[in-house]
């Protein structure tokens, strides 16, 4: 299962954290939206996380990061890393189901203490595979939207309307130093998200950096906010009072930049060249979601990384008929005003 090049280097990990060199018992972990080879090993019968690294970037940040999160009681302990060899061993959480009920609750309290952590470093010289990647206008921006338009996935006339609602809400939406902090960026996925039945765990530490602590809220918030009461109850549990406007305004226009993010993502990663069929019906937004959380829905899967895609699509064009959508470009645009 380990590559060959590899295999020194996992042995030298092995023989630096548990003073042996050969393993008990090795299972694919991997889940399929990373690149990174991923292993359940035993050593000594107990259970360990090895993570393989299988891009060509530094993960000094990464380590960094991921180590500052375990340090906190946020990821699971680490046992070794080398940015070298780019290879880390964790200890391994045995999961259980994480009721939606409970994430309302559990999840803003854990974001709030990672937040609260020392700054990461930033990612000056690295992609910002977050949302907020839309947000830092720039060549890298452009070569996507222009990518996006060639493409022409979206009939005709709907990528000039998807884009015209992400320039609303890019033209407000402005960075606050206050909330640049310590984030995870890659809530997307669930599995990066373990329940022990007592605490949280946080894993998969590769896309973390300083970075707006509405990403990770809002990326979060499409999975466990499901009505105006839940996201009261959300932003109170992160910010230990009751939320002004402007953090919900902040919280709904970053949900926003999610749709955005996600539809063009998804959508030009499994294109075909062909533009989409939308007589076709897509889930509602919140029950696919859920299905995503229970882990009844895989975005390994081309076609359900194409329809999740879709979903972002349809939940952008509805909240952008909203009343709230335009209070809360004038909430912010006002906040930000100059005098």
């Amino acid at each position: 299962m380990i590559t060959q090049e590899k295999l020194a280097a996992v042995t030298r990990g092995l023989s630096e954290a548990f003073g042996v060199t050969e393993l008990e018992d090795i299972r694919v972990l991997t889940g399929g939206l990373t690149s990174s080879l991923v292993f359940r090993i035993v050593v000594r019968g107990s259970p360990y996380v090895l993570r393989i690294i299988m891009r060509t970037d530094d993960p000094a940040v990464h380590y960094t990061c991921m180590r500052a999160a375990a340090e906190a009681g946020l990821a699971p302990r680490v046992r070794y890393s080398s940015i070298e060899d780019k290879i880390a061993i964790t200890d391994f959480v045995e999961a259980v189901s994480f009721p939606i009920t409970d994430a309302l609750v559990r999840m803003p309290a854990t974001l709030r203490a990672l937040h609260a952590l020392p700054p990461f470093p930033g990612r000056a010289n690295h992609i910002n595979t977050s949302c907020v990647f839309l947000l830092n206008k720039g060549p890298a921006v452009d070569g996507v939207i222009q990518r996006f338009k060639e493409a022409k996935l979206l009939p005709h006339g709907k990528t000039e309307e998807l884009l015209g609602l992400y320039e609303q809400v890019a033209a407000v939406y402005r960075r606050q130093d206050a909330d640049m902090v310590s984030s995870h960026n890659d809530l997307l996925r669930p599995e990066n998200v373990l329940f022990d039945g007592h605490r949280v765990w946080l894993v998969d530490w590769e896309a973390a950096f300083l970075n707006d602590r509405y990403a990770d809220l809002a990326v979060v918030a499409n999975f466990v906010v499901d009505n105006d009461a839940e996201e009261q109850m959300y932003l109170q549990e992160y910010f230990g009072q009751p939320p002004d406007e402007n953090q919900l305004a902040r919280l709904f226009l970053m949900q926003q930049v999610t749709h955005v993010f996600y539809t063009i993502g998804f959508l030009l990663w499994d294109s075909s060249g062909e533009p989409l069929d939308l007589t076709e019906k897509v889930p509602a937004f919140k029950a696919f979601h859920r299905s995503i959380w229970a882990g009844e829905v895989n975005l390994a899967d081309k076609p359900m990384r194409a329809l999740y895609g879709r979903v972002h699509w349809e939940q952008l064009l509805r909240n952008a008929h909203l009343p709230r959508f335009s209070e809360a470009l004038r909430i912010v645009s006002d906040r930000q005003a100059p005098g």
